[in-house]
């Protein structure tokens, strides 16, 4: 018998997700992003998420915070940094003198991505094509602000902006040039703190946290002298 000479005909392949670019308003201000973030199907990560998480802060903020993910408490309250990452912050920005005020926090990505351990949710690292995907709402989040300074917590928000062949232990601490500002830093994010802490440590990551903000704040206080 003759083979036919037929294929089989192809396996379609599931459309890529669009990236969130395909979601954003015609008008970027913080508000406009916020609303359209709430509709934002960019990446897989939105089916398993209570809802976007986006920035909050005034426009007239002076320093950008960075940081990866939505943990649980945000995902449910919908605003950034409410949880105990976020109070941790909150703490240390008062002690080296950065008024919270006057600065504005996100993440890198906007919705949560987490693993089930019994009923609870924990927190899962974003991979590289789900932090590509969320990057549009970050750079109009940036490019709405005009910060003069931005705070790079943790290696994904680094990576987010300095792209993968950044080093959080080699680069921390240092003033480096971004496409947005003149001053981007970047150092631990407060949950690597929170879990140091837990472990049998010599208190390394949280002293070097710490130095980062001082520093940080040197350069904030620099910022105010030149506007006098």
């Amino acid at each position: 018998m003759a083979r036919s000479s037929e294929r089989p005909a192809a396996r379609k392949a599931k459309p890529p997700f669009p990236t969130a670019a395909a979601f954003l308003p015609a008008s970027l201000d913080l508000a406009s992003l916020h609303a359209a973030a709430q509709h934002c199907e960019g990446c897989p990560l939105f089916a398993d998420a209570t809802q976007a998480v986006f920035g909050e802060g005034a426009e007239s903020a002076e320093v950008v915070l960075i940081g990866e993910t939505p943990g649980n408490e945000e995902d449910l309250s919908g605003r950034p940094f409410v949880g105990p990452a976020g109070r941790l912050l909150d703490q240390a920005l008062e002690e080296v003198g950065i008024p919270r005020e006057r600065t504005y926090v996100t993440n890198a990505v906007k919705h949560f991505k987490w693993t089930p351990q019994g009923k609870r949710r924990l927190h899962a690292k974003p991979s590289a094509r789900e932090i590509k995907a969320c990057r549009p709402w970050l750079e109009a989040e940036l490019e709405t602000l005009h910060p003069a300074m931005i705070v790079c917590l943790g290696a994904t928000a680094a990576q987010a902006l300095f792209g993968s062949k950044f080093r959080l232990t080699r680069e921390r601490g240092q003033a480096l040039p971004s496409p947005y500002c003149d001053w981007t830093f970047a150092t631990y994010h407060p949950s690597a703190v929170l879990r140091a802490r837990q472990a049998d440590y010599d208190g390394q990551i949280e002293a070097d946290f710490m130095a980062d903000l001082r520093t940080i704040a040197k350069y904030y206080k620099k910022l105010h002298k030149g506007r006098r």
